[in-house]
């Protein structure tokens, strides 16, 4: 119903941008559509990942490995993937929704999305050369404990 709600609102406003100016609608529903190409691979790549995902593992492997029940290692285990993971926020939350959804427990998918967020252990040899070695492993080292921190405070906040 909402989605329904949302078409009508969009429908609605495009026919009021029309009416006020044909030629500046145009344009931004040309800049639109070319965002969309722009960011349509990565979408494609984001359903697959999860398709392999949700197809190579199945619902009790996903709670045994990070799981309500795994406790602190399936939040480790959650926070180094999510660490060495480079993949954008747009494709991490709706990852983490369908983890979510087949099993894995709210506080290993919040240390997995904020470690993700946070921590680049891809990234880190970029991060050495701009802020020096000891810097970027401390940022890091400090992102990876806040993330940790954050899962908890959100694990605690979902329980309320």
């Amino acid at each position: 119903m909402d989605t329904l709600v949302f078409y009508i609102a969009v429908a609605v406003l495009f026919g009021i941008s029309l009416a006020k100016s044909r030629e500046k609608t145009k344009k931004a529903l040309m800049k639109g559509l070319k965002a969309l190409e722009n960011i349509m691979p990565q979408f494609i790549t984001v359903l697959f990942i999860i398709s392999i995902m949700l197809s190579a593992l199945d619902s009790k492997t996903i709670s045994r490995l990070i799981g309500s029940g795994s406790g602190a290692l399936g939040v480790a285990v959650a926070s180094v993937l999510g660490a060495i993971t480079l993949i954008p926020g747009f494709v991490a939350f709706p990852l983490a929704g369908e983890l979510l959804r087949n099993g894995a427990g709210v506080m290993p998918i919040a240390a997995f999305v904020s470690s993700l967020m946070m921590v680049g252990i891809i990234t880190l040899p970029m991060e050495i050369a701009y802020f020096g070695k000891r810097t970027a492993i401390l940022r890091n080292a400090f992102a990876l404990i806040f993330s940790v921190a954050a899962a908890a405070f959100v694990t605690w906040a979902v329980s309320l």
